[in-house]
């Protein structure tokens, strides 16, 4: 069992984490999850040892180990096989220290646990490590200088893994993969056999991997049982209860108060308004909830361009004059179309992006595109160009020339950054707001294909929720590289492979494609699909498509009844607010005030039962969407 015990930690004067508490489960797998900017990695790093919490205690059984990846990448000659190797630090010093022993009785020792261990069979699993995120044999064996940063924090999390710590922590560790990095890396995680926290906004690992959700608010931490969609149920319900029990509150307290302002001076009433002081004085006020700040996106439509969008006919595309990455390219794109590029990394999805983005020119075939065709083409690279010591507002007016005033400000709105938000400047903006930024300045011109390469790394759970509502409502077509199939499944209705120099149709969904990836790691063929079920492959598409529609309906109405509780709860304590503060003669009475409070009141009952039925509809088309993939 792990136990955190009043942990709090200041960073540069702030409070990020405050009296945090929680006992996890021994062997239980923990979703730590948040809002950009809660504390999830102090919070980690607290409890790897990293940081020292300025007050409270972390406790673990005597002789934990516990995993975390190091901060520096590895380097230098070494292979990634060999650094991997190294990490079984216990196997490398038995090894060694039985090639200089003498007595048999030790030597026999030493065997035995090296048997125990399967230290025989390490070199096998190290590679199989390597292999599943996503290292070829002959990658294994190159020095690790000639790798990036990327494909270096891919060691790192081999090593870590291979090391199988009692205690393995894990933050965001998606981030530095490719879907079919991802995928294998989920599978691993599912057989994990010690006690397993990650920091993660990738809804499906954080649905299929852990068993408990630790969410981390306001400083604080809340344990829950169960995966990420059962955490946002249990959430849900007691936000209503707890909101339920302010209001029932307030009116006792308002009453209990009124008696005492009517009866506490007279003679014959005043032990009891004393009584009810008293009542009111020990009444625990229970805190309204803080609503976060919702994510916005909202991409422009663009004005309709008859179809096809763009089409590619023979084309070969690379860097290298006669060294194509890409060949034999014949692909169309149409202005509905929405399309996920699956395929390793390195196999051509940014030079295919690159491609259509106009970036790179054909070597060889032709692209036949509107002259009107407008792209806007995200690259993770961007949100490092930003320039930091330029605001948001500073960054549009540049790209956007002599538009005024009003239509630079209402682009940067549609990301979020209105009113003083756009002045801010790009260097104290998070990693997830520096996303929204670049996508905004892409979208300034309303481009007709918006074409993303992995759009999500640096956005929450709840940001990645409006992207996928944004681009579900976007009326052009989507191109998108994501390792986030959570993402992929709500919006790709075309899967294009890039694999073998070139880029076919995927004949399958998302989950066909998640079968071959890991049969594939694990060494077996992955062309055993069934005829009958590649027939039902196209129904099972339209079916899927026909599911997006209905829950992009729902979604909506549950933002609307969202937003009704919001407004209404606002209005709520405006009014509690006036009733609160002296009566002024030009404004309303008491029972003007009353009678209106009772009105909203029944407004926001009724609401919250629009919200809470279209919250269950939602939840029913969830569970309808995981029972026909």
């Amino acid at each position: 069992m792990l136990t955190i015990q009043d942990i709090s930690l200041r960073l540069g004067g702030h409070l990020v984490l405050d009296r945090a508490t929680a006992a996890l489960p021994p062997k239980s797998r923990v979703g730590l999850i948040g809002r950009n900017g809660a504390g999830k990695s102090t919070l980690l790093k607290v409890i790897a040892g990293i940081n020292e919490a300025d007050d409270g205690t972390v406790e673990t059984p005597s002789g934990t180990r516990i995993g975390y990846v190091a901060q520096e990448t590895p380097g230098g000659s070494a292979t990634p096989f060999d650094t991997v190797l190294a990490a079984a630090v216990e196997r490398a010093r038995l090894l060694e220290e039985a090639e200089h022993a003498h007595d048999p009785h030790r030597i026999g020792e030493i065997h035995e646990r090296l048997n125990a261990i399967d230290a025989h069979g390490a070199p096998a699993r190290a590679s199989r490590i390597l292999s599943g995120l996503g290292f070829s044999e002959e990658a294994q064996h190159q020095p690790l200088s000639s790798f990036s940063g990327g494909w270096r924090m891919r060691v790192a999390l081999a090593a870590l893994l291979f090391s199988e710590p009692d205690l393995l922590l894990l933050d965001e560790p998606s981030n530095h993969l490719d879907l079919e990095a991802a995928l294998w890396l989920e599978s691993f995680l599912k057989s994990y056999r010690g006690s397993l926290i990650v920091v993660s906004h990738e809804r499906d690992l954080l649905n299929n991997v852990v068993d408990y959700i630790l969410h981390l608010e306001r400083g604080g931490v809340t344990l829950y049982t169960g995966n990420y969609d059962q955490f946002t149920r249990q959430r849900r319900e007691r936000q209503v209860q707890i909101e339920a029990q302010r209001s029932q509150q307030e009116a006792k307290a308002k009453k209990l108060q009124a008696y005492v302002d009517r009866w506490r001076y007279k003679a014959h009433t005043a032990r009891q308004a004393q009584s009810r002081l008293k009542a009111l004085a020990a009444m625990g006020p229970i805190a309204a909830l803080v609503q976060d700040a919702s994510v916005v996106f909202d991409f422009p439509s663009p004005k309709e361009l008859r179809p096809p969008l763009v089409v590619l006919d023979g084309v070969a595309v690379g860097y290298a004059p006669g060294a194509p990455v890409l060949s034999q390219l014949d692909l169309r794109i149409d202005p509905d179309d929405r399309v996920a590029l699956l395929g390793r990394n390195g196999n051509g999805k940014t030079t295919l992006a690159r491609l259509l983005a106009g970036q790179l020119q054909p070597m060889e075939g032709s692209i036949v595109a509107s002259g009107k065709l407008r792209v806007g083409y995200f690259a993770q690279h961007q949100i490092e160009e930003l320039i930091a010591d330029e605001t948001p507002l500073q960054h549009m007016e540049r790209l956007l020339g002599s538009a005024k005033q009003g239509e630079v400000r209402a682009q940067l709105g549609r990301f979020g950054f209105s009113g003083d938000k756009a002045n801010v400047l790009v260097r104290k903006l998070s990693g997830g707001e520096r996303a929204r930024l670049s996508l905004a300045l892409i979208t300034r011109d309303a481009p007709h294909i918006l074409i993303l390469d992995e759009p999500t790394n640096h956005l929450d759970v709840d940001a990645r929720d409006a992207l996928v509502q944004a681009l579900t409502d976007f009326g052009g077509a989507v191109v998108v590289v994501s390792h986030d199939r959570h993402l992929l499944g709500l919006i790709a209705d075309r899967l294009l492979l890039v694999d073998d120099g070139t880029v076919k149709e995927f004949d399958g969904n998302l989950d066909d494609y998640r079968d071959m990836i890991l049969a594939s790691a694990q060494g077996r063929g992955a062309n055993g699909d069934k005829p009958a079920k590649r027939e039902n492959r196209k129904v099972e598409r339209r079916l899927s498509a026909e599911l997006r529609e209905r829950n992009q309906a729902l979604r909506k109405t549950l933002t609307q009844a969202e937003a009704e509780v919001a407004r209404l709860s606002k209005r709520r304590a405006e009014i509690d607010q006036m009733l609160s503060a002296p009566q002024s003669n030009g404004g309303p009475s008491v029972s003007e005030l009353m009678k209106t409070r009772a009105e909203v009141e029944r407004n926001l009952a009724s609401a919250e039962h629009r919200w809470l039925e279209a919250s269950e509809a939602a939840d029913r088309a969830t569970g309808e969407g995981a029972t026909r993939g």
